[in-house]
C-alpha cells in the first residue's frame, strides 16, 4: 500500500487539528465538509479498505465505533448523526487509508442522502 494524505496525518507530518487522538485513532474535521458537523475518524494502522481488515483488526474496528459515539455527544450531535464507511473506487473511496465520516447537522433522511465522500 503506497502512503496517503491521512498515513501522514496520523503520523503528525501534517499539521492538523485533532478534535481527539488516541494510540489507536485520530479525529480531524473534513476540509471539504458535507454537512454542518462533518469529521472523520482515522485508525493510525494504515488499512485500505474496510474490506481489507484482518480478524485481528476486529479490536481496533470496535474502538473506531466507540470513538464514533463519544465524539458525536462531544460535538452534540449524539442524538442524530449519520456514520458512513466507503468501501472501494465504486463506494466513493478516494483516499485509501480507512476512515469513518460522521455527519450530522442537517436533514439525513433517505431522499438527503449525503454524496462526494471520501
Amino acid at each position: 500500500m503506497s502512503d496517503t494524505i491521512f498515513g501522514k496525518i496520523t503520523r503528525g507530518e501534517i499539521p492538523t487539528e485533532f478534535l481527539y487522538e488516541d494510540d489507536q485513532c485520530v479525529v480531524i474535521r473534513d476540509i471539504n465538509p458535507q454537512a454542518p458537523t462533518h469529521v472523520l475518524i482515522i485508525p493510525r494502522k494504515p488499512i485500505p479498505r474496510l474490506v481489507d481488515a484482518a480478524p485481528e483488526d476486529q479490536v481496533l474496528l470496535g474502538h473506531l465505533l466507540v470513538v464514533a459515539g463519544n465524539v458525536a455527544e462531544k460535538l452534540g450531535v449524539g442524538d442524530a448523526f449519520r456514520l458512513i464507511i466507503n468501501n472501494g473506487e465504486g463506494g466513493g473511496q478516494t483516499v485509501f487509508h480507512l476512515h469513518l465520516h460522521i455527519l450530522a447537522g442537517r436533514d439525513m433522511t433517505e431522499g438527503q442522502l449525503a454524496t462526494g465522500l471520501n
